[in-house]
């Protein structure tokens, strides 16, 4: 036997010890019961274990230390369990992991920056925990190379944003050009060229991953995860100081959630290089000072909270902001201007004059990035099965359904668009 697929059964007790004799098993899916105890060393004995899926049961205890050298392990999800103690620092040894899924336990470590040595690693998720501390900001410049989701939300983490870090990851830069972008989803290759399943493009391989985040303000939980979806959550710790301006480097982040903290100082205007985002949460801090004008260049942010500061000022006017509610900035009361009710009474300062050779390389850019990118990514998501944490809101599907018609149809005028113009440029 190779694969064991046993999920949402409601399967009581303990594994079953007969489940160690099967030593060629690649995957293991036990998720959704209601399974207990402690997850077995014996485990370890499974040398070709590529999979270990044990999400939402009631395992117990530590996380055993069975991650052997050269392990095979692609995905370890434990997410929604009772789990305490540390994270096994055989982990390690999993050089081909790519999803690394624990939230929702009660482990107490301090963040695992040994995991940058991991080459694969793409997902990192430790979500609603004890984790505590300050994040090391000296990590080396190779750590994390492929890391594209990170969420430590609801933890005990403190001290400053680690700058250095956010500088390292590279998987959250410079996403292909729309015309080499593919609908590619973490694990599917290496998945076909082990399993023998064929086109690596195919929807709907051997095992299909799950993943829990926040996205817009709602906690979902995504089955299949497109490479190019990349999100940062730091929301709900104890990090105070200022948000560092090297986040703006990363300029194909979607998701950028840092609610909930201590942060002081402006809101650095460098966030409005990041011309892929459609989510912007900074609520619940301490900032101050005026919103930057660089923030009306983000032309796909469709979600911006900046609740419960101390800005100031006059509200930065046109373009996605003008779809913003007065929730985007309840609880500052030294804002004004539309959508408040509070009109400014000094005059509007003068907006900033962005360097117009660069701007309007940016635009061409991401118009034409867009198009392969942003109709992948709904089409990706639509395509895989979405369970919010309240249900399936068929209001918010058929939502979905409609921002996808309107993405492709986006799309297709864009690549007509970039047809034209070529023999207009070759004339």
């Amino acid at each position: 036997m190779q694969e064991l697929f046993i999920s949402g059964n409601n399967l009581t007790g303990e594994i079953p010890s007969s489940y160690y004799n099967f030593t060629s098993l690649t995957i293991l899916v036990l998720a959704n019961n209601r399974l207990g105890g402690k997850i077995p060393e014996c485990l370890g004995n499974l040398s070709d274990l590529s999979i270990l899926d044990l999400r939402m049961n009631k395992f117990h205890g530590r996380i055993p230390n069975l991650f052997v050298n050269n392990s095979s392990l692609l995905t370890l999800n434990l997410n929604g369990n009772q789990l305490e103690g540390i994270l096994p620092r055989s982990l390690v040894n999993c050089n081909e992991l790519e999803i690394l899924d624990v939230g929702n336990n009660n482990l107490n470590d301090t963040f695992p920056h040994w995991l940058g040595v991991l080459p694969s690693l793409k997902v990192l998720i430790l979500r609603s925990n004890r984790f505590h501390g300050a994040i090391n900001n000296s990590m080396p410049a190779f750590y994390f190379p492929q890391l594209r989701i990170i969420d430590v939300a609801q933890n005990d983490f403190m001290g400053l944003l680690p700058s250095n870090y956010f500088k390292i990851l590279k998987g959250m830069r410079d996403v292909a050009p729309a015309d080499k972008v593919k609908l590619e989803y973490i694990g599917d290759y290496v998945q076909c060229l082990r399993y023998g399943v064929g086109d690596c493009l195919v929807f709907g391989n051997i095992y299909k991953d799950y993943v829990k985040v926040v996205m817009k303000g709602l906690l979902v939980e995504l089955v299949r995860i497109l490479k190019i979806f990349t999100t940062i959550d730091f929301s709900s710790n104890q990090f105070h100081g200022p948000i560092p301006d090297e986040l703006g480097e990363l300029n194909s982040l979607l998701l950028l959630n840092l609610s909930h903290n201590s942060l002081n100082g402006q809101i650095p205007s460098s966030l409005g290089k990041l011309a892929e985002l459609e989510s912007l949460d900074l609520s619940s801090n301490k900032l101050e000072g005026r919103i930057p004008e660089q923030l009306t260049k983000l032309t796909f942010l469709s979600v911006l909270n900046l609740s419960h500061n101390e800005l100031v000022g006059h509200i930065p006017e046109g373009k996605q902001f003008s779809t913003f509610s007065n929730d985007s900035y309840i609880g500052n009361s030294g804002l004004c201007g539309f959508p408040l009710t509070k009109k400014c009474e000094e005059p509007r300062p003068p907006s900033p004059q962005f360097d117009e050779e660069d701007d309007s390389t940016a635009v061409f850019e991401w118009k034409f990035a867009l198009a392969g990118y942003g109709c992948g990514l709904v089409l990706g998501l639509s395509l895989g099965y979405i369970a919010f944490t309240i249900g399936k809101p068929w209001w918010l599907v058929k939502k979905v359904e409609k921002y996808q018609q309107k993405l492709v149809g986006r799309c297709n005028r864009s690549h007509k668009q970039r047809k034209t113009q070529k023999p207009n440029q070759r004339s």
